[in-house]
C-alpha cells in the first residue's frame, strides 16, 4: 500500500465530515438522491397515432399511466427505510447480512439503463483485478450520474485495491455525503484510518457504521479494542 503522507489531512478532513457533529436531528444527515437517476423519457405527440393492434380501443380502460420520477424516489426511499429498519433490528450476523444485501441490491440500480450496464462492467473488472480499467468506467459514471452514492464507493473501492488511498478517501467522502447511512463506506473510511494510525477518527466512524449495522462481528471487535484503549473500559 502506498504512503498516506501526502493524505493526512485530507483524510482527517473527511473523517470529520462523517462524525457525528454534522448529522441531523434523527442522527443522520437527509439522503440526497437525484430524480435524473430516475427519469425516463417520454415522446410527446401533437396527434395520438392510431391503435395498433394489442392496443386499447375507445371504450376501453387505459393502462396505468408509467410512475412519475417523484413516485420512484419516494418508493425507494420507502423500501430502504423498511430495510434500515429492519437492519437495525436483526438478531444475529446471518440475518444482517441478508438485509444489508439487499439494501446493497437497491444501492447498485442507478434508474439509468446506461449507467447500471456501466456499473455491471466496472464491477466485473475490480473481480477480474483490472482496476485501472474499474477506475475508468466509474470516472464515466460519476459524470453522467454525480450523486449515485453507490459509484463513488465503487470507485473507492476501485482505487483502494489499486494503492490509491487519496483517492478511496476522496471517492467514500463523497459516497458519505450522499448517503450518510452506507456503512460499507463508513467501514472502509474506519479500516483506511485505523491503518494509517487515526485511532480516535477510526472509533468515530466504526461506531457510525455499527450504530446503523449493528451486527458486524468485526466492526465491533475493532470498536471494543479501541474503546478499551482510550476509555479503559468496554462499550
Amino acid at each position: 500500500m502506498h504512503s498516506f503522507s501526502s493524505g493526512f489531512g485530507l483524510v482527517l478532513f473527511l473523517a470529520s465530515i462523517a462524525a457525528p457533529a454534522v448529522a441531523g436531528p434523527d442522527g443522520f444527515a437527509s439522503e440526497r438522491s437525484s430524480a435524473n437517476s430516475f427519469i425516463f423519457s417520454v415522446q410527446n405527440r401533437s396527434t395520438p397515432p392510431a391503435p395498433r393492434s394489442g392496443q386499447p380501443q375507445a371504450g376501453q380502460p387505459a393502462p396505468a399511466a408509467p410512475e412519475a420520477p417523484d413516485d420512484q424516489l419516494r418508493g425507494r426511499d420507502k423500501i430502504l427505510a423498511e430495510l434500515f429498519d429492519r437492519l437495525g433490528k436483526a438478531e444475529d450476523e446471518d440475518e444482517a447480512k441478508g438485509i444489508a444485501g439487499a439494501i446493497e441490491r437497491v444501492w447498485l440500480r442507478s434508474g439509468s439503463d446506461t449507467a447500471d450496464l456501466l456499473m455491471n462492467r466496472a464491477l466485473n473488472a475490480t473481480r477480474q483485478r483490472e482496476f485501472k480499467l474499474a477506475e475508468e468506467l466509474l470516472d464515466k459514471i460519476v459524470i453522467v450520474e454525480p450523486e449515485w452514492a453507490e459509484a463513488w464507493n465503487q470507485r473507492a473501492t476501485a482505487r483502494f485495491r489499486a494503492d490509491d488511498i487519496n483517492g478511496a478517501v476522496a471517492d467514500l467522502g463523497q459516497a458519505l455525503a450522499l448517503e450518510p447511512r452506507h456503512f460499507g463506506a463508513l467501514t472502509g473510511l474506519g479500516y483506511i484510518l485505523y491503518r494509517a494510525g487515526f485511532d480516535r477518527r477510526a472509533l468515530d466512524v466504526m461506531r457510525r457504521a455499527l450504530a446503523i449495522n449493528p451486527k458486524q462481528d468485526d466492526v465491533r471487535k475493532l470498536v471494543e479494542e479501541l474503546t478499551q484503549k482510550f476509555d479503559g473500559r468496554d462499550i
